[in-house]
């Protein structure tokens, strides 16, 4: 057995003996769903199952309270897993974000004895707030990166879709003021900040018309008014933008944004646009890296379904890992969690995320990337490509 082969089966041999650990961690993060910036028990349950791996823990990094790096090796290649766990509002762990902690986790475990004989340093990022926050955007801004070589992580999804195809976007915070005033007795006397989001609604809608085909435009209004006898003074929602590139959705947005100011030039109101989050990037795949997953998730049993396919899509939605991509190589694969018809976003789709296709999907995606990282450290070749030439 060549050292290579054998780092291979150590590191699935590691997988299979954390089973039931990490299938635990999967099902508590997901019984117990956090929103962005709230994932205080995720952060910390994540965290403590790495210290005990050996992984010297530094929890509240880049001054994020749920952030935390957690590192164990000392060798010039220097891999990151990124864990993401925080859930969505009202629809619990529908993305699955449970299933990509116990992931980097699980590939975590397999790495954590084999980095002395590759070379290897592996550090676990807990990468909070990726449903529309950009914890990873503010992590990369503030130094988490930093020195890291390739970063890597498994995203579920209904079907395994290797390349992440994702749209850039940006999120932004819409808002309308008014005055109020009795609707029946003195409706002249208000001005109906409801009535601007329905003027902006429209000409967004009349817009797509004119829109790129990778262009999408969506959102929800948030508060909408007080009373039905009274005209809403105020009223609140959330947009988002999303295109090809960042260079695409620099030249579109201020097209969306003619809208909403639309609805205020017609409705009499004020308008406010306020970022929630930087725009997220679109993603750049590493492909030599994306193709040792694929081989290696392919020896573990995954399959993988065409892009472009109906139930291959959400390889095309959004990521702050796509701001990482660009700074540094990178992969996104997606891992089939047996779903369909349930797709992401839906309750349905949460519900899937603790049986047992997704707790296989855990125990594969994790063996998938820790064998992707011993090939990349055991090639002289990748290693040298990935560190500039330094590698051992």
């Amino acid at each position: 057995m060549t050292p290579v082969t054998a780092a291979h089966t150590a590191a699935r041999t590691a997988v299979a003996a954390a089973a039931d650990d990490l299938l635990a961690l999967s099902h508590q993060l997901h019984a117990h769903p956090e929103v962005a910036w709230e994932e205080e028990r995720a952060a910390r349950w994540t965290a403590t199952a790495l210290d005990e791996l050996g992984y010297r823990v530094t929890p509240g990094i880049c001054e994020l309270p749920t952030a935390f790096s957690a590192t164990v090796g000392s060798g010039p290649l220097h891999l990151a897993l990124c864990a993401e766990y925080d859930a969505l509002p009202g629809l619990g762990h529908a993305c699955g974000h449970n299933l990509i902690a116990a992931s980097a986790v699980g590939a975590a475990a397999a790495l954590a004895p084999l980095v002395d004989d590759l070379g290897l340093t592996v550090t676990v990022l807990g990468t909070p707030a990726e449903e529309g926050g950009g914890g990873k955007i503010l992590m990369l801004e503030r130094g988490a990166f930093a020195g890291v070589h390739a970063a890597m992580m498994v995203h579920p999804g209904p079907v395994d879709v290797a390349e992440a195809e994702p749209f850039a976007v940006a999120h932004m915070e819409v808002g309308y003021r008014g005055k109020a005033a009795h609707a029946a007795a003195y409706p002249e006397q208000g001005r109906n900040a409801a009535d601007a989001f329905t003027l902006a609604q429209v000409a967004i809608g009349l817009l797509r018309q004119q829109l790129p085909s990778t262009v999408r435009v969506h959102g929800m209004v948030t508060r909408g008014g007080e009373a039905p006898n009274a005209i809403p003074e105020q009223t609140l929602g959330r947009w988002y933008v999303r295109a090809r590139t960042l260079e695409e959705l620099a030249a579109v947005r201020p097209r969306v944004e003619r809208c909403f100011e639309a609805g205020a030039l017609a409705s009499g109101c004020e308008l406010h646009i306020e970022d929630e989050s930087p725009p997220y990037a679109e993603f750049r795949t590493d492909e030599d890296l994306l193709g040792l997953y694929r081989r290696h998730a392919l020896e573990v049993g995954r399959r993988f379904t065409a892009p472009g396919a109906p139930e291959a899509r959400m390889n095309r939605a959004s990521t702050d890992m796509g701001n990482v991509s660009r700074v540094l190589p990178a992969i996104h694969p997606y891992i089939g969690i047996g779903s369909l018809p349930a797709v992401n976003h839906q309750k349905e789709f949460a519900a899937h995320c603790v049986r047992p296709d997704a707790d296989r999907a855990v125990l594969d995606g994790a063996a998938a990337l820790a064998l992707t990282a011993v090939s990349a450290a055991a090639d002289p070749e990748r290693r040298a490509r990935l560190t500039g030439g330094s590698g051992r």
